[in-house]
């Protein structure tokens, strides 16, 4: 009898005793768990059957298909990962802060007549000179002209650099160049120095050709039927203005441009010798660019009047209409006026291309990354657990939250080496997050009742929200400012970031709950 007691003292001493240490969360079933997932209640929740439903149309939009004994898919690839050259621009002017007792006017049109190039007033106390200068010969020229300089920055303004980056994409995108980008590359002051173009399937030679050539412009006068004669090319027309309204306030559009002497004789006289000055109407002035019309209309009556006369006019506005019509007109044929030729000289500050062996490569290297980030990230979320029921939900969400970005990615950005760095990023993130709503739920080691395993999974997400909210914001910076390369990594992180709160973090928590209750 003494024996069993002390037998059952040391039982009972050894059920009470604490239980043997382990590291991580440890796991203990629920009460009254079936051991089974009810399967269609899970898939049929709302929060789980919008992840399968965006899984499912992003596969859509990515459309992975063999072709060519390869497998392709409708992402679109960088300059990194596909064969193609990169160019970036140095734009030969100066914005320039002065101080000036004289008119505003009349000094910007002294200083323009002193240095022999446009100047434009950018605000109104700031000219943009369109020339390569030298400070002291800046300084010299405001001096000249009636002012004093405050400071001087190389680059344009920012409307010059929309402008030029305007008119980059479209000769590109008129010679039917695929996958190209035109980045301004602008500091805090918002003045640019420097526009990066880069042209993805494109080798050096061919990017240097579309960059640098300007297109054929020539203007012309219909003289019977579709017949017409030369008057004058693009290299007559000096200067060309902004879109702007004629008269101002009147709602009518148009461009305004300046033709050289030569070329003012030429069209004077060819206005005289074809009909145009004493018939508009049937002498329409035509504008052609590259063998294609864009711009065709009579003179004006006070304008064919001056002409008749023998008046030399240079400064000419070519009317394009009323209304949002006529203003996206001006917009484009002041395109057209150009030439192709940007508001500012340029020169080549730097270039590079990429062959597409090492494209390949690349692509290669970079599947290689994400699929081992993946299997460690899956290793490591194992060896904390130990539990598959828990790491395949983890692992599975995190796989669906990077094809739900991949589709998304796939309609508004490149994939480059930054953007890829930025999934890995968002593999490494997703995993912290569902971490903290696993480790919240099973708190003291057991899943807890339903009522409370609510109020820990909002107050996972209360700190998930948090450091979401922390990661944007340190991003945005990156999105915002023209930084190029770095761009599309903060794009993609914030998208991941995003989507991992408003979409798979909640199917998470609500398939972890259902694994953890069997």
């Amino acid at each position: 009898m003494k024996q069993e007691k002390k037998d059952k003292r040391t039982a009972k001493r050894t059920t009470d005793g604490p239980a043997p240490a382990r590291a991580g969360p440890v796991v203990t079933a629920a009460p009254g768990g079936t051991g089974k997932i009810n399967w269609r209640a899970l898939l049929t929740d709302w929060r789980v059957a919008l992840v399968l439903v965006l899984v499912v149309l992003s596969v859509i939009a990515i459309y992975p298909h063999l072709e060519n004994g390869k497998i392709e898919t409708n992402i679109q690839y960088g300059l990194d990962l596909n064969q193609g050259a990169w160019i970036q621009l140095d734009l030969q002017a100066e914005v320039v802060t002065f101080q000036t007792t004289e008119k505003v006017t009349d000094f910007v049109s002294n200083l323009s007549t002193n240095l022999d190039t446009d100047v434009e007033l950018v605000s109104a106390n700031q000219i943009e000179i369109r020339k390569a200068l030298t400070d002291d010969q800046v300084r010299a020229a405001v001096q000249q002209a009636g002012g004093t300089v405050v400071s001087i920055q190389q680059g344009v303004s920012a409307t010059t650099a929309e402008d030029i980056k305007r008119i980059l994409e479209n000769k590109i995108n008129s010679l039917g160049t695929r996958d190209a980008k035109v980045n301004t590359l602008s500091g805090l002051t918002g003045i640019t120095r420097y526009i990066r173009i880069e042209l993805a399937g494109v080798d050096m030679n061919t990017a240097q050709e579309i960059v640098g050539k300007q297109g054929k412009f020539e203007i012309r006068i219909v003289t019977t039927g579709n017949a017409s004669e030369h008057v004058l090319f693009g290299d007559q027309i000096t200067s060309v203005g902004m879109p702007a309204q004629e008269p101002p306030g009147s709602n009518n559009w148009g461009v305004g441009f300046t033709l050289s002497d030569a070329g003012a004789t030429a069209f004077r006289e060819s206005a005289i010798q074809f009909g145009a000055a004493s018939d508009p109407e049937n002498h329409h002035l035509v504008m052609i660019l590259d063998n294609a019309t864009v711009y065709d209309a009579p003179l004006s009556s006070d304008l064919a009047a001056k002409l008749r006369s023998g008046e030399n006019v240079r400064q000419l506005f070519a009317s394009t209409g009323a209304g949002d019509a006529g203003k996206e007109a001006s917009t484009a044929l002041e395109i057209h006026l150009r030439a192709g030729a940007l508001p500012v000289d340029v020169k080549v500050a730097g270039s590079g291309s990429v062959s597409a062996v090492l494209g390949d490569h690349f692509k290669l290297m970079s599947l290689l990354a994400a699929v081992f980030a993946v299997i460690t990230v899956g290793f490591v979320i194992f060896f904390r657990y130990r539990e598959p029921a828990i790491v395949l939900p983890m692992m599975l969400t995190n796989l669906a939250e990077l094809v739900i970005l991949l589709g998304i990615a796939r309609f508004i950005i490149q994939l480059d080496l930054a953007t890829i760095a930025g999934l890995i990023a968002v593999l490494g993130t997703s995993i912290d997050q569902l971490v903290i709503i696993t480790d919240e739920i099973l708190h003291e080691g057991r899943v807890p009742s339903p009522n409370l395993y609510l109020k820990r999974l909002a107050r996972a997400l209360t700190i998930i929200v948090a450091s979401a909210a922390t990661v944007v914001a340190a991003m945005v910076p990156l999105m915002l400012l023209d930084l190029s390369t770095l761009r599309g990594f903060a794009i993609i992180t914030i998208l991941g970031v995003v989507i991992g709160v408003v979409i798979t973090r909640p199917a998470y928590g609500r398939m972890i709950m259902a694994v953890l209750s069997r």
